[in-house]
């Protein structure tokens, strides 16, 4: 969209040197976006049910829908294709592409039109209600699309900053690690036997793999602080069952002869396979990431997947004489 100042604007427009001077910034963050990619650390979504692919264990899955843009701002609320209203920290909508809604040199992001806009300094006389605002058009990739206009403030403007999204940018500045599975019997150790009871637990139990993490995220005069930790592990047997278990558990000790034919005390499949066979066992590693900040808090889940473990189960055998 190329827009222009009418024929009867002023001469001599408020805060053009300041938007000539903006114009010297945005073509330099031009030239560092054009030889950027995204940030390998940022959180990667899906909808409820789904799961990182094996050879990303560091994406992240959240259990709930990620916010709309537009909610508690000034003048940011509803769909932004209703009223072009933005979040201040959220993501808005225009011409089918992503854009933030705030920028630091270009100020607020109107979806009515698709241009940002920012008070003009200095500013000049101006009707009641209305104010000279700095207007970048098209993302600013066109210099000619940066003007000074006299309007009301634009949909969206002087939005602040939103806690649940700087959370989610905390968390995309830590890795919550899947946890490292370790059964017994185990198929290279030796099968174990049908109705013998399976011990689970992990193999590392370090921060980076049940928490607590921290991180925090800070835009303009609101922090947002945020820790993970692991709340459960889900552990699937590979015929249907499934066992939650709250933490890394307790590891089997085979030279512990005492512990053969046992339950585990923290984490067990305590009935055993009740058939011969090889079973694939996984798990899914469950973070709670809550957060605080803004005058808001919340929590955020998220998923880890496991590799697979392989157990072998045979039938136990009755020797009669």
């Amino acid at each position: 969209m190329l827009t222009r100042a009418g024929a009867d604007a002023p001469t001599r427009t408020p805060g053009v040197s300041a938007a000539r001077r903006t114009l010297a910034g945005i073509g330099l963050a031009l030239l560092l976006v054009a030889g950027t990619t995204l940030p390998a650390a940022a959180a990667r979504r899906a909808g409820p049910g789904a799961s990182c692919p094996p050879d990303q264990p560091d994406c992240s899955v959240w259990d709930d829908e990620p916010g709309k843009p537009g909610g508690g701002g000034n003048n940011g609320g509803g769909d932004d294709e209703d009223d072009g209203g933005g979040d201040g920290d959220g993501v808005c909508k225009w011409d089918g592409r992503t854009v933030p809604c705030y920028d630091d040199l270009k100020g607020w992001f109107n979806s009515g039109d698709g241009c940002y806009y920012e008070l003009a300094e200095p500013q000049n006389e101006a009707p009641e209600g209305q104010h000279w605002y700095v207007q970048t058009c098209n993302d600013g990739t066109d210099v000619g699309n940066v003007t000074v206009v006299l309007r009301e403030a634009p949909p969206g403007f002087g939005a602040p900053p939103n806690p649940a999204e700087l959370a989610r940018r905390a968390l995309a500045k830590i890795t919550l690690k899947r946890a490292p599975l370790a059964v017994a019997p185990r198929k290279d150790n030796g099968p174990g036997l049908v109705g013998l009871p399976v011990w689970m637990w992990s193999d590392n139990k370090d921060r980076g793999h049940f928490g607590p993490l921290h991180a925090d995220e800070t835009d303009r005069d609101v922090t947002v602080e945020i820790t993970a930790e692991v709340s459960e592990i889900v552990w699937d047997m590979g015929n249907g069952d499934r066992v939650s278990c709250p933490d890394a558990a307790t590891p089997y000790v085979a030279t512990d002869q005492n512990l053969a034919g046992r339950t585990s005390p923290t984490c067990g499949y305590d009935k055993g396979y009740q058939k011969a066979g090889k079973y694939d066992v996984t798990a899914t590693t469950h973070w709670k990431v809550t957060w605080n900040g803004g005058g808001q808090s919340g929590e955020i889940l998220v998923t880890r997947n496991s590799g697979v473990v392989q157990i072998q189960i045979n039938e136990l055998q009755v020797v009669t004489r």
